[in-house]
C-alpha cells in the first residue's frame, strides 16, 4: 500500500508526464493553419537579413540569399528556414487581404535578399532577382504550396496586403514566372487588349475603380475619391500586373486588368498539361 501511495504521489508531482492523449479518431473538417504565402524583399543584404531576421522583432519563415559571396562558406544563393511553418513568424505586420486580417497568423513569409531599390541622379533605380536565387524560390513556393493547398489569390506581396506601408518585392519580382508555373492566375492578354480599347474610350470613375479594387482583395475607402488609399492600392495593383508603369494613376489599361481580373478572365495554367483554364468569379 505505502509503495502505491508512493508511486501515485510521484505521478501527481510530475504533472502532465502522464498524461495519456487518444488519436485514432481524426475530424475531416480540418485544413492548414497556413492559409497564405507573402513573398518580401529584405532591402538588405545577406549578412545584414540574417541578422535582422534571427535578432530582431521581425521573423519570417524563410530566407533566400543572393549569389553575393558575403556570407562564411556561400557560393551561390541558399534557402535557411528561421522559423518552423507550425509557428507564426512576424513578417506581415498590420495587414490585410479579402476581408482577412492580421496575416501573421495564418501566413508563411519568405524574404528575399534583394536591394529593392537606390535613388541615384537618374532617378529611382530597381534590382533584379537572379535566375539563380529565383529557381530556389519558385521551388520552396510550389512546396509550400503543396504542403498546404494554399489557392492562387493568396499567394501575394508585402505591398498587396500593406499597399499603404510596402511595395516590396517590387515591379522587378517576376510574378508572369509564377504564372507560368502554374502558381499564380495571370490575366488573359486578348482579353485585356479587348477591354483596353472600350475603357481607351470610356474610362471608368474612381468608384468603379475603388469597388474593382475590393473585389480583387484590398480594402479601399468606397468615396469616389481619389486619395492617397486608392492610389496606393492601385498602385499595388499595377506593381504586379502591369510593372511598367505604377505611379497609382486609374488609367485605362490597368481597368482593363482589373477588370479581366475580377470577372473571370485570369487564367491559371495546369502544371504537366497543355493550355490554360480560365477562372469563373
Amino acid at each position: 500500500m505505502r509503495r502505491v501511495l508512493l508511486c501515485g504521489l510521484l505521478i501527481m508531482l510530475s504533472g502532465c508526464s502522464s498524461l495519456y492523449i487518444d488519436r485514432t479518431y481524426t475530424a475531416k473538417s480540418q485544413d492548414s493553419r497556413a492559409q497564405f504565402l507573402i513573398l518580401h524583399y529584405t532591402a538588405i543584404d545577406n549578412p545584414k537579413s540574417l541578422r535582422v531576421l534571427t535578432e530582431d522583432a521581425v521573423s519570417s519563415h524563410y530566407l533566400v540569399t543572393d549569389h553575393t559571396n558575403d556570407l562564411p562558406g556561400q557560393k551561390n544563393p541558399k534557402i535557411f528556414q528561421l522559423v518552423d511553418e507550425t509557428r507564426r513568424a512576424y513578417h506581415a505586420g498590420l495587414s490585410s487581404w479579402k476581408g482577412h486580417t492580421q496575416l501573421n497568423a495564418a501566413s508563411i513569409g519568405i524574404e528575399i535578399v534583394n536591394i529593392g531599390f537606390r535613388d541615384g541622379p537618374n532617378g529611382r533605380e530597381y534590382f533584379d532577382y537572379p535566375k539563380a536565387q529565383m529557381d530556389l524560390v519558385v521551388a520552396l513556393v510550389k512546396k509550400i504550396v503543396k504542403e498546404h493547398n494554399i489557392q492562387p489569390d493568396r499567394i501575394l506581396g508585402h505591398s498587396d496586403i500593406a499597399p499603404l506601408r510596402k511595395t516590396d518585392p517590387g515591379p522587378r519580382f517576376p510574378w508572369k514566372r509564377l504564372a507560368d508555373e502554374g502558381l499564380i492566375t495571370w490575366p488573359d492578354e486578348r482579353l485585356v487588349a479587348e477591354k483596353k480599347a472600350y475603357y481607351d474610350t470610356v474610362l471608368p470613375n474612381v468608384l468603379w475603380f475603388q469597388q474593382k479594387l475590393e473585389a480583387h482583395g484590398f480594402s479601399p475607402p468606397q468615396n469616389s475619391e481619389l486619395d492617397k488609399a486608392t492610389r496606393a492600392m492601385i498602385s499595388a495593383f499595377q506593381l504586379k500586373y502591369r510593372q511598367s508603369q505604377f505611379d497609382g494613376t486609374p488609367d485605362a489599361e490597368t481597368a482593363a486588368i482589373l477588370d479581366v481580373m475580377t470577372s473571370g478572365g485570369s487564367v491559371l495554367k495546369r502544371a504537366n498539361e497543355l493550355g490554360t483554364i480560365h477562372l469563373a468569379k
